[in-house]
């Protein structure tokens, strides 16, 4: 694709259609404290402290106090308009503060994964440039403060490090929130505009180096704007934001949403699933963003004999949902699950709506939300037939600015459309259903295996619990099919003859089913729970040697 995109077009065209209002961050804040200011904002549970009762609560007027104090305090660190700070913090009260107190002095949050060690942060601070980083003192067992004291000799540009929980002076207390600094209220800050860089965040693909990928309030904003208009969320929704704010799923869909409508959010910095389904009861949880994985758990705990939390909306993004757990959420939590397709570089694209979850949410993955143009077409931009599997493109308001320091590459030729690398095909009402990756397709005998739906079939089957399938190389056909799974119990095994049955059972044709199979304990996942194909082709591999 011609890379001629040109980005302000771009943005007057969005304009004049209505879906930029230009309003950042700070404005949000601003109309939750006049509208709701003594309205709990923020209630933070943490796993270090047993998931039993809040460690901070903060009201709407209590959270922009923080964040007034924490702007003035990384202001007087010398971090100002453009400069990128690295934010790799779990769910916690001070990942919010600190990323609404950095937008309001104009710098630049790039959320990190908790799980990234020395290999992902020395490429990702390096080439951001980043002038500071937020770290914790400690989580899950591992000591962040070592790994950036080793780090820091090959980043000449980090200027601090910053520890949450640390008792030092580069402690976040110390440097942050006990400074002896001015405080920058609301309306006293240097934002950057709306439609400029306000947040970088990098691609969790599951092939290649890892992109940064700019987005900006205008296309946040977009995007929980469309969402709660689809799913008819409002400020008195309590949002459970279990799934990390280090993904886009949770730093948007979660975190900037409750701030959109004014709604509370619950932090929950480690799931489990016990302590989960009991904190979503104890503080009565509407909605919840997560993927599938989630989703399961919480009916795991319905059918041991928990009592159902209220659950209005469940988005569920990710990877596709399978059939069984839609089935299983309607009839033990009443629940309608709007099933999600989206990507860093366009936040949601589709969703379903949860009056229409029962029949589409297991077979699509939603309709283009508002603001937002999808087409499925060949690689020449040619629309494709309904039922007609193709690359999937999209448009619209919740694209992203561009790549970071990449300004040659958008993907997006002059008419802006935006090769996703997903393979999709459209029903006649424009639901759409992602039908594998262009990498990830299986050609055997000369024929595509659609991949998505061999892994539908795999998925109920009741010994099944995760499913993949990736090719291996073959002499003859080119490739075959591998089934990669983890069981519900190990004890129980799965073998060739079983899947032969199964695939028997369903009616799936001969030349589709997976010709080995591969047992394992746990899937591989990218931090938004993509399965990463990669890791299970090395498995796959084997049995070409085996033919």
């Amino acid at each position: 694709m011609t890379e001629t995109f040109n980005l302000q077009a771009h943005r007057d065209r969005i304009r004049r259609q209505g879906w930029w209002q230009d309003r950042t961050f700070d404005d949000l804040l601003a109309d939750a404290v006049q509208h709701f200011p003594e309205k709990v904002a923020v209630r933070a549970y943490r796993h270090d402290h047993g998931h039993d009762a809040p460690v901070r609560s903060m009201t709407f007027a209590e959270l922009e106090a923080a964040v007034a104090q924490a702007a003035g305090a990384f202001r007087a660190l010398g971090i100002g308009p453009g400069d990128v700070v690295g934010v790799q913090l779990p769910n916690w009260w001070e990942f919010e503060v600190a990323v609404l107190a950095l937008n309001r002095i104009g710098a630049v949050p790039n959320p990190l994964m908790h799980i990234f060690r020395e290999r992902e942060l020395r490429y990702m601070l390096g080439f951001a440039d980043a002038r500071a980083v937020l770290i914790p003192q400690s989580f899950r067992g591992h000591d962040f403060p070592a790994m950036l004291a080793g780090l820091r000799a090959e980043l000449p540009a980090l200027q601090h490090v910053i520890v949450v929980d640390g008792n030092g002076p580069d402690s976040f207390d110390s440097l942050i929130m006990s400074a002896d600094a001015a405080p920058i209220p609301a309306g006293a800050g240097t934002p950057a505009a709306p439609d400029e860089m306000s947040v970088l965040m990098y691609t969790s693909g599951t092939t290649g180096e890892p992109k940064g990928v700019m987005h900006c309030a205008n296309t946040m904003n977009a995007c929980v704007a469309a969402l709660g208009s689809r799913l008819g969320l409002r400020s008195e929704d309590v949002h459970l934001g279990a799934t990390p704010f280090g993904h886009m799923t949770g730093y948007t869909a979660v975190m900037v949403q409750a701030l959109k409508y004014g709604g509370t959010v619950v932090l929950m910095d480690v799931w489990d699933a016990a302590a989960g389904v009991g904190i979503m009861q104890r503080e009565g949880v509407t909605h919840m963003a997560a993927s599938t994985a989630f989703l399961s758990d919480i009916c795991g705990q319905v059918r041991a004999g928990a009592r159902p939390p209220v659950l209005r909306t469940f988005l569920c993004g990710g990877a596709q949902i399978p059939p069984a757990v839609i089935e299983e959420a309607r009839a033990l939590l009443g629940l309608g699950v709007s099933s999600l397709w989206g990507m860093t570089e366009g936040l949601a694209g589709s969703l379903t709506e949860p009056e229409r979850a029962a029949e589409k949410s297991a077979s699509t993955d939603g309709r283009a939300v508002d603001g937002v143009e999808l087409l499925v077409a060949d690689e020449h931009l040619n629309p494709l037939p309904v039922g007609k599997t193709g690359r999937l493109y999209f448009r619209g308001s919740l694209q992203f600015l561009g790549y970071f320091k990449r300004p040659g590459l958008c993907g997006r030729g002059p008419d802006g459309w935006f090769d996703t690398g997903d393979l999709a095909y459209m029903d006649a009402e424009g639901y759409i259903r992602i039908d594998g990756r262009t990498k990830d397709i299986i050609i055997r005998g000369g024929e595509n295996v659609p991949v998505v739906e061999i892994e539908a079939v795999l998925y109920r089957h009741p010994r099944i619990a995760d499913a993949a399938v990736v090719g291996y190389p073959d002499p003859r056909l080119g490739e075959r099919g591998c089934a990669v799974i983890t069981l519900r119990n190990a004890d129980e095994g799965f073998t060739m003859p079983d899947l032969c049955d199964w695939m028997a059972t369903n009616g799936v044709a001969r030349q589709y089913w997976p010709e080995a199979i591969e047992i394992i304990d746990a899937m591989p996942r990218t931090p938004n729970g993509k399965i990463k194909k990669p890791d299970l082709r090395p498995l796959a591999a084997k049995h070409s040697v085996a033919q």
